[in-house]
């Protein structure tokens, strides 16, 4: 397999280090550029041409402007958004200006590999704590359905979606489960909650928007990535299991 160009944007040198070190330790990624700044990650972006760019939004320079050049004039560059900034608003701009990842700063080491493989391989990779919120924020329509995609959904969960789409009521879903329906009714509001959506129908509407998209849920997590990886053009998500050592922020 061909190396893996990467280059990293960040001003804390510690977090270059570290992460240059992760990606060191997978054999598969060579650090080729690093830089602090905006304008360092345009300059980066003409002179190598990396595969990946691991960038931070808390450089120098207008950050999303950056990743909004670099995804019009160098295609080839996928970035991933490796940001301790914990706001939805942000994740959403990153997106649409052309980022293929927003990451979690605080995510577990395995994580930010898992989402350079995904985005390499064709996926767009959000960290669990911004899917959900981007879900109902990004404008553009077609990424929101790639969104969807990024929700996790439990085995029991998943069942209960299954008989929701083939019109069982509550009474009836228990029954087929061997639950009680004060059970059914709290796995709903979960779902309603993780679909961001008000009521019944629209938790239908949302499963069925999720049926309906490439490469399907198929019990794919947030942030896993022990399970298969989902299409391309879809997000990918985190194997919830015993985590690794974390980045220092």
């Amino acid at each position: 397999m061909d190396s893996i160009s990467v280059a990293l944007i960040d001003s804390h040198p510690v977090t270059i280090e570290g992460v240059a070190h992760v990606l060191a330790t997978q054999g598969t990624f060579s650090v080729v550029a690093r830089g602090e700044s905006s304008q360092d990650a345009l300059a980066i972006a003409g002179q190598h041409r990396p595969d990946l760019m691991i960038l931070d939004l808390a450089i120098p320079g207008d950050a999303v402007a950056a990743i909004s050049e670099i995804a019009a004039r160098h295609p080839g560059t996928r970035v991933i958004v490796f940001t301790a900034v914990p706001s939805v608003e942000h994740a959403v701009s990153a997106l649409e200006a052309g980022a293929r990842g927003y990451v979690s700063k605080s995510c577990a080491t395995g994580e930010l590999v898992n989402a350079a493989r995904a985005v390499i391989a064709g996926a767009t990779y959000v960290s669990e704590i911004f899917a959900s919120g981007a879900i109902a924020a990004l404008k553009n329509a077609s990424v929101r359905k790639i969104a969807m995609q990024a929700l996790s959904l439990t085995a029991r969960e998943d069942q209960i979606v299954h008989l929701l789409l083939g019109g069982r009521t509550n009474k009836e879903i228990a029954s087929d489960l061997g639950l009680t329906e004060r059970t059914v009714k709290h796995y709903m509001t979960v779902l309603m909650q993780k679909l961001n959506v008000r009521n019944r129908v629209e938790v239908v509407m949302a499963a069925q928007d999720l049926r309906r998209s490439p490469g399907g849920r198929q019990g794919i997590a947030f942030g896993s990535a022990a399970r298969p990886s989902m299409a391309v053009s879809s997000f990918t998500v985190r194997e919830m299991g015993p985590r690794p050592p974390r980045l220092s922020n």
